[in-house]
């Protein structure tokens, strides 16, 4: 608990993925804290740093004036309490509870402040709870966002358990209007409010200049300096960087721990002379200054490793243990080595296109998995989620690609995914930066030079470059690299012996010579992989082994000789510890703030948020948010790889995913402790934050019931879906023999004999019903012939999960009969799960099941005499029987065992949904 007239120091100690231990260090002054408590509490922030080993970053946060990083450390709030605790400067004295007022202010962490018990004190633009002896009530100014008052509600929550052990009476949703007489009579009676007027805190800091001072002999000395620049920094002295609402002191490495004092003591009396109480005093160490600092500065060159002393990692370490808290593994420097996992169900079913200009050509089975990197191509891959049917349509761009190509395929794939209500993830990968994800979904993957289309085409030509698009008899080598037949690629380089590398295995080629390479350092599970794909390359060809070192002369000599080569492993981006931003964008202008310490409940439906694990960026979308904003999210993703605003040198070609809330895949929700009940609500921010507090704190959800659960590796989590992968992994216990490609798999499995199946590739296996369909849902009764016409458009055949996805794709698909398609495409799983059920009022028709009953022209949606106060995702149930078969040709059981997806598509059709 924090008291007003108390200091508090925080320090705090997070684990990087890099191995790596970051310090922030805060210490808090009370708005009654004597001058003599500040100074203090500076003075000890300094020494505890330097105990750390001396790369703390440390805040001094005043009350009132927290920064959001603080507040992100004790959600939902603080609310510090009148008095201190006993010390050589003040006595504490206890006061008794009493009905307070305070006001809120925050979308991201809340400002919590206590005001007059007065009228005088409300206004129409902030949140304010009344804190009585049996009810706590909310009053939401009319000017206040639907974030703010969204937040505003964890905060009575947290008054309700903290101050009344959770006894008190529900809490009040208020409004500045006249009726909830309850409210104003704490304050007389209801009157008008009185225009705000500004106080002393209220008025915002000018905006200065920055200026730069060097701390000499515990002073501060203006330096004159026509730009910014590292340069002006000397590591044996400290500065302060005045920008107004922040002053930094800079401390050099090789300052005495008397000098970091005297800077810290410099900047107090610097804020204090200004008058300005709510500027942040941050001080930074040299090599550990934050992205702030070094935002300020003209140009700020890479950080290269500092050179520190593990001995404040040994001192966390056992200041923890005598807290009692597992220290296992701190003392160790190193990063955890983890193998990155794809996080997606790899069982699916995988359609590809080539664009060419503004048309896109479906590829055939046998060549799906086959790019060119003068070309762009679409992909769609639909794969079984928690209860529904879940998409990733994306973009691969080759390097060797042209702008127009590229801007087509992006119009396309987004089209694509309007098409299907923006219920798909959108991915825009760029060749060399592919995810995990992408490498899982193909499994094999080629990517071979030039190009089909015919602007990659025209641009050779006007270019007079040659075109070097590949030939099957022409020369060819292929480096070969993956972490198992289910995540392997091939990827054409230049015929040079530079090209070579001791890390990977490789592929050469000259007509209907064939070789294979492999580097000193591959593994026999590197070799395996060259046989795989040397059956999609060069099918039926013996090849010649070569080992490094051993190579002959005819292999130098298609190389043009012998040349020197790395060993290097060669790798994209790792993934970095995430940030969560809350973006604005207008005018293409993007405005970001970091959220700290963030979870599932930042996520505001109203908002668009950017997650930035470096190496991927999400860019997450709310169901509030405008149609206008929420197509232009894959801009806003690319706008914020351009800025880099943590200045860590993103790749503008880093591959970014568009996520729609409710549509959150496995390798988004990783990053939170998620519940995907909470993302399948409907209403606003302030809405469902309600309907949480009434219901206790968790969602009012009766949660679907699950599928199969499957590992993400590619195969079932239990033995009885084995069937369901779309390769075997190799096993020393097998023969030895080339695996072959899913592609080929399937081309195959028509002529061959499942007795003599090749044993390093997974059988064929056929089911009499698709999933989830059985022998009595062919006498469901039939749907009218109109209905039937309507929504044969929209049908796909049923995903056979056992049979290899190439078998799937095909220019033409069979229409399927539609009471045995099966697919569960549409949030409606989810939204049942939420349906409120409202009361039957007296004297209204009702059916069978107790509902009431209404005519369909005020049932539609775009009825000039809507029905109020009914459940307007299921419209259709307050249909009559005789009227529901009449529009429907079906009875309601009938209708409700039918795919989710084919229920929201004959709904949409008769305007019920």
């Amino acid at each position: 608990m924090l008291m007003q007239q108390e200091t508090a120091n925080v320090e705090i100690t997070i684990a990087l993925k890099s191995g790596a231990l970051r310090h922030d260090i805060h210490y808090w002054l009370g708005k009654d804290t004597s001058q003599d408590e500040a100074g203090t509490a500076a003075l000890k922030t300094v020494e505890l740093d330097a105990a750390l080993g001396g790369r703390a970053v440390q805040y001094r946060e005043v009350q009132g004036h927290e920064t959001e990083k603080f507040l992100s450390y004790f959600k939902p709030c603080i609310i510090p309490q009148v008095g201190g605790v006993s010390s050589g400067f003040k006595h504490a004295e206890a006061e008794a509870h009493k009905t307070r007022l305070y006001v809120c202010k925050g979308k991201h962490v809340v400002h919590v402040k206590e005001v007059p018990f007065a009228r005088s004190s409300l206004s129409h633009d902030d949140i304010f709870i009344l804190d009585t002896k049996s009810k706590i009530f909310q009053f939401n100014g009319s000017n206040s966002s639907i974030q703010e008052r969204a937040k505003a509600l964890e905060v009575v929550q947290y008054i309700k358990d903290t101050y009344h052990d959770g006894k008190c009476e529900r809490m009040e949703k208020l409004m500045a209007d006249a009726e909830t007489g309850e409210f104003w009579g704490f304050f007389g009676g209801f009157a008008p409010l009185p225009r705000k007027t500004a106080n002393d805190e209220d008025i915002p800091i000018d905006s200065i200049s920055t200026r730069l001072f060097r701390v000499n002999k515990g002073q501060a000395e203006p330096m004159e300096a026509d730009s910014l620049t590292k340069e002006l920094l000397d590591t044996n002295k400290c500065y302060l960087l005045d920008c107004g609402l922040e002053v930094f002191v800079w401390m050099g490495r090789n300052t005495s721990l008397d000098e970091r004092k005297s800077a810290s003591a410099a900047a107090e009396e610097l804020v204090r002379g200004l008058n300005r109480p709510k500027s942040h005093i941050i001080r930074v160490i040299e090599g550990f200054e934050t992205v702030m600092f070094r935002s300020k500065f003209d140009a700020w060159p890479q950080s290269g490793d500092v050179a520190v002393s593990e001995d404040g990692r040994g001192k966390v370490a056992a200041l923890l243990k005598r807290q009692g808290v597992n220290v296992k593994g701190l003392l160790k420097a190193g990063p955890a080595k983890e193998e990155p996992q794809p996080y997606i169900d790899c069982t699916g079913n995988l359609q590809v296109w080539r664009v060419n200009g503004q048309e896109k050509i479906l590829l055939p089975a046998s060549d799906q998995s086959k790019f060119y990197n003068g070309d762009c191509y679409i992909f769609q891959y639909s794969y079984p989620g928690e209860d529904k049917e879940e998409y990733l349509i994306g973009t691969w761009f080759g390097k060797q690609s042209v702008e127009e190509d590229r801007a087509s395929a992006t119009a396309q794939a987004s089209k694509m995914v309007e098409s299907l209500k923006f219920l798909p993830v959108q991915a825009r990968i760029f060749e060399g930066n592919e995810p995990i994800q992408f490498f899982s979904i193909f499994q094999s993957f080629i990517v071979f030079k030039g190009g089909l289309s015919d602007g990659y085409k025209k641009h050779i030509t006007e270019s007079e470059l040659p075109d070097t698009t590949y030939s099957e008899d022409g020369l060819a080598l292929f480096r070969v690299q993956g972490s198992g037949p289910e995540n392997m690629q091939a990827i054409q380089l230049e015929p040079v012996a530079s090209s070579l590398n001791s890390s990977y295995c490789c592929i050469l080629h000259s007509g209907s010579t064939v070789f294979t390479w492999s580097g000193n350092l591959t593994t026999s599970e590197d070799q395996e992989l060259v046989e795989r794909q040397l059956d999609l390359i060069k099918l039926n060809v013996q090849a010649k082994t070569q080992k490094e070192g051993t190579e002959s002369e005819q292999f130098w000599d298609l190389l043009g000789g012998k040349s020197e080569y790395s060993s290097q492993k060669i790798g994209r981006d790792v993934e970095s510890d995430p940030h969560l931003f809350s973006c604005t964008f207008a005018k293409g202008d993007l405005k970001v703030t970091e959220i700290y310490n963030f979870n599932q409940d930042d996520l505001m439906t109203e908002d668009i948020y950017i997650l930035d694990c470096h190496s991927d960026v999400f860019v997450w979308v709310g169901q509030q948010v405008d149609s206008k904003t929420r197509m232009n999210a894959l801009t806003i993703g690319e706008k914020f790889l351009e800025r880099d605003f943590l200045l860590e040198k993103l790749s503008r070609e880093a591959p970014i995913y568009v996520v729609v809330e409710g549509s959150e895949p496995p390798f988004f929700t990783r990053f939170f402790t998620w519940d995907s009940a909470k993302s399948a609500m409907h209403g606003n921010s302030f809405q469902r934050k309600l309907a949480i507090v009434k219901n206790g704190g968790t969602p009012n959800v009766d949660k679907p019931k699950r599928r199969t659960p499957v590992s993400y590796g590619g195969r079932s989590a239990v033995p009885e879906k084995s069937q369901r992968s779309r390769s075997m992994s190799f096993s020393p216990d097998r023969v030895r023999v080339r695996g072959r490609s899913p592609a080929f798999n399937a081309l195959a499995a028509n002529f061959e004999n499942p007795n003599a199946r090749n044993l390093s590739t997974p059988p064929i296996v056929r089911k009499l019903y698709p999933k989830s369909v059985t022998p009595d849902s062919e006498k469901s009764d039939s749907k009218s012939a109109a209905i039937a016409s309507l929504t044969a458009t929209f049908e796909q055949p049923p995903r056979e999960p056992i049979i290899p996805r190439s078998l799937k794709v095909s220019p033409e698909t069979p229409k399927q009969k539609p009471e045995t398609n099966s697919k569960e495409n549409s949030m409606s799983t989810r939204i049942e799960a939420l349906t409120i059920q409202e009361d039957v009022k007296e004297g209204e028709a009702q059916d069978e099941d107790g509902l009431p009953i209404y005519p369909y022209e005020r049932l539609k949606i775009s009825s000039p005499d809507p029905v109020t106060e009914i459940d307007v995702t299921k419209r259709e149930t307050y249909l009559s029987s005789g009227e529901f078969r009449e529009k429907f040709g079906t009875t309601k059981d009938a209708f409700y065992k039918l795919p989710k997806w084919k229920q929201n598509k004959m709904k949409m059709a008769l305007q019920l949904f």
